[in-house]
């Protein structure tokens, strides 16, 4: 098991460590950084940033980002501002479907998984 000996945060009582790490870790408190490799076993708490790369489950679920209707047309919104890019999935809460981004952008349009109604928000 790799040692992480640089940056050590302690958050409310927490020791985290704060770096870029690949091979195998293990910690009970949580990471800050750059994770490069597979993830073998449960992953159980929030994910802030990007993942790549394949999930392969037999149990459990992923949970989309979700928007309403006005948020995924409201140009300003988080939604189309932050971590957007071609092909970012949101559940729709108010309708109750999956919206898929055409572009990066923040006017780049939202359209239906299945193709139709789109939505280019302003």
């Amino acid at each position: 098991m790799q040692r992480l000996q640089e940056n050590v945060l302690h958050i409310q009582g927490v020791i985290m460590a704060r770096t870029s790490f690949s091979g195998p870790v293990a910690s009970a408190n949580g990471f800050i950084g750059t994770f490069t490799g597979n993830i073998v076993g449960n992953v159980t708490g929030d994910v802030t940033g990007t993942v790549t790369g394949n999930v392969d489950s037999t149990a459990g679920y992923i949970q989309l980002r979700t928007a309403t209707t006005a948020q995924i047309a409201n140009i300003a919104d988080p939604v189309n501002t932050a971590g957007k890019a071609a092909g970012t999935i949101v559940f729709n809460t108010t309708l109750g479907t999956l919206k898929i981004a055409t572009g990066a952008t923040a006017a780049s349009t939202w359209v239906n998984a299945d193709g139709t109604t789109a939505v280019t928000p302003s």
